[in-house]
């Protein structure tokens, strides 16, 4: 057979077959359990074939609804999850084991999977039936997404006891999903995406083999259940030839590092959510190709086609989509899917030398990235030390200033601006989807009733022996299915482990980063900022603050090493801080203004707090506050009305603009201060 044959695959009468579509979901979750039952039951009856569960910053951090650094997050980027009494609504009327749940879900994922055993087996439903995915890839929320909870040790620690757990009781499921989506999120290049992976999967893999749970056929099952979740950017050709280069070298590490036999369990098995960093702010009704055209990166490619796809919607550079949006985006899928001839064909990229060249290259620097990081002992290692986290910060300073300067074209954004208004963005709700705040009550409430319901002496007896099994090392998956039993909630459980394995604050990975960027609007800023210098005999001061439970720490750091390429003493402690962290800092470090960075939708909450905490401390007059983030035109003049001086949304991209501008408002408040 020759190599091209090979790529054919034939059916019963000897005609190349035709393949089968990927799964078809949707990222959805929002405001509370019954709407979020709501618009899954209706995205099944559009024709969605699987589920992908959002849930909400609390749920995603460990905290119960009812406590204060939850409330302003409460339903904002997903469905928030106190108790099983909330999963028995969330999966109302929805067949569990029948459909594939996928559940993007980290630091609490045991927990989270935990509920889903326990609203099984009151359903009496066989646990083997299960199927699905809960992503639970800490080192990527260490690196990129940051809804950690526990040390990087005991994460993983969590990771192999699930892993433990589901070959044994639900062998359908997928305990982790190794998450390269948010290292491209976070600026990774192709090789930086495909190495940090796949040593991620392989920090995984070593804990399980450390810890000899498996006999040597269990542990290649354990290696078939390894599933992934990655990206898919503009660059649709390298793209694919990426996905090409996942594919042959995770077949690579399964037979050399782990001598797995049998094929199947060698597939690099993926889904995808295509790229949404890329979506823009201005000209939206722009982003739709830009879509289409990275699901044609992850659907071309036979040999190399994604099994699970889920589409962003054009407006999420704007806020959270409506279920309209979500509905567009669906259908894109299903016209690419069954309108198209694209499943009929075999590969149709086999013998391209150009393809294969593009292949070789990634592998080989990607080979060489991995052999690096575990020469300097491994995937957990590299968390600690914070060189992953540093070159991610590299690669995406060296993005920004590409499109800064125009080498790196955005249509609509830096080229090509001018053009008609959208009418995408017309309406009374300007396009975007706002969560209802009646609707946290409503949580709220609902985890109050099941307290004062549940058993008190079964709550704490099922905590106590979490606790200790904790404090054993034992596997922490039967305590915990227990404790769902139990209707403990989420903070509970997650407020015990904390108690055990304490917390952890990883490097922030902006120390002695720069921007290869030198132009005319620097030279500006940086005589704006001598001009302060020479004045008040000191370089202007930056709090850079991330407060609340958002943990997508791009823009901030994208901020901080601009504002230190600009001349600014800068002041960056990382995600997850409060309003009393942010002005305590503010202070104490006599700071000449505070960037806030919100992407969440819980800006008007925060930017409230944040702004209390300095009347207290009569420093609201003293320090201007600045505001950047995703934050809809709407709510701007409310955030001018609470004292922000300056709102960047995604369309203040030119970095030296932002820091111009800063810089401006620094002045003025020191001329009339």
């Amino acid at each position: 057979m020759s190599d091209k044959q090979a790529h054919i695959i034939y059916d019963k009468e000897g005609k190349p077959s035709k393949d089968a579509p990927w799964i078809f979901r949707t990222y959805a979750g929002h405001t509370n359990v019954r709407k979020s039952n709501e618009l899954y039951r209706s995205n099944l009856a559009k024709g969605q074939t699987g589920l992908s569960i959002a849930f909400d910053l609390a749920t995603q951090c460990g905290y119960s609804s009812n406590e204060d650094i939850a409330k302003p997050e409460i339903g904002k980027v997903g469905v928030p999850i106190n108790t099983l009494d909330d999963f028995a609504i969330l999966f109302d009327q929805i067949a569990i084991d029948v459909v594939n749940t996928s559940m993007t879900i980290n630091g609490t994922s045991m927990w989270l999977l935990s509920l889903y055993v326990a609203l099984a087996e009151e359903r009496g439903i066989d646990l083997a039936k299960l199927q699905g995915t809960t992503q639970n890839d800490l080192i990527k929320e260490f690196l990129a997404r940051g809804t950690y909870v526990f040390p990087p040790d005991q994460s993983i620690k969590l990771i192999v006891d699930m892993y433990e757990y589901c070959l044994r009781k639900i062998p359908k499921w997928n305990p982790s999903n190794v998450c390269s989506y948010h290292l491209q999120e976070a600026g990774a290049t192709p090789v930086q995406e495909l190495a940090y992976s796949l040593v991620t999967a392989i920090t995984v893999l070593d804990a399980i083999r450390e810890r000899k749970c498996f006999n040597e056929a269990e542990f290649e099952q354990c290696v078939g259940r390894v599933s992934f979740f990655v990206n898919a950017g503009m660059r649709f050709i390298e793209e694919m030839c990426k996905m090409r280069a996942f594919t042959e070298l995770w077949d690579e590490i399964c037979q050399q590092r782990y001598g797995v036999k049998n094929p199947k369990y060698r597939l690099f098995r993926y889904g995808v959510q295509v790229n949404s960093l890329g979506l823009t702010e201005e000209q939206p009704e722009n982003n739709a190709w830009r879509i289409l055209i990275e699901a044609l990166g992850v659907t071309l490619s036979r040999d190399a086609r994604c099994r699970a796809l889920q589409l962003p919607a054009w407006n999420e550079a704007l806020s959270l989509p409506r279920p309209w949006d979500q509905q567009w985006s669906l259908r894109l899928q299903q016209i690419l899917a069954y309108e198209t001839d694209l499943l009929e064909y075999p590969d149709l990229f086999a013998g391209s030398p150009v393809v294969q060249s593009k292949v070789e290259e990634l592998k080989a620097q990607a080979r060489a990235e991995i052999q690096k990081i575990l020469d300097a002992g491994g995937g957990v290692e590299a968390i600690k030390t914070g060189y992953m986290k540093s070159q991610l910060v590299i690669s995406q300073a060296e993005r920004m200033a590409k499109i800064n300067t125009g080498e790196q074209v955005v249509v609509g954004k830096n080229r090509w601006m001018d053009g008609l208004a959208s009418p995408l963005v017309g309406g009374n709700d300007g396009g975007v989807f706002k969560v209802d705040p009646e609707s946290a009550n409503e949580t709220v409430h609902a985890l109050e009733e099941t307290i004062r319901k549940r058993d008190a002496a079964k709550v704490k007896a099922c905590l106590d022996k979490l606790r200790e099994d904790a404090k054993a090392g034992h596997n922490l998956m039967e305590a915990s299915i227990a404790c769902a039993h139990a209707r403990v909630s989420t903070g509970e459980w997650s407020g015990v482990l904390r108690e055990v394995f304490g917390e952890y604050r990883p490097p922030t990975g902006v120390e002695g980063q720069t921007l290869s960027l030198e132009n005319e609007k620097l030279q500006q800023v940086r005589a704006k900022v001598q001009q302060f210098m020479d004045q008040f005999g000191h370089r202007p001061r930056i709090v850079v603050g991330k407060p609340g439970l958002d943990g997508h720490s791009n823009g901030a750091e994208m901020i901080s090493v601009a504002a230190r390429h600009a001349g600014f003493d800068v002041i960056y402690f990382g995600i997850r801080l409060s309003a009393v962290d942010i002005v305590q800092s503010a202070i104490e470090e006599n700071v000449d203004v505070i960037g806030i960075s919100l992407l969440s939708g819980s800006h008007n909450e925060i930017i409230a707090q944040l702004m209390n905490e300095l009347e207290q401390e009569g420093a609201r007059d003293a320090i201007p506050v600045v505001l950047g983030g995703i934050i809809p035109q709407n709510d701007i003049p409310g955030l001018t009305a609470l004292g922000i001086r300056a709102v960047f949304t995604p369309k203040d991209y030119d970095l030296m603009d932002i820091m111009n501008k800063i810089m401006d408002i620094v002045l003025e408040h020191k001329a009339h201060g």
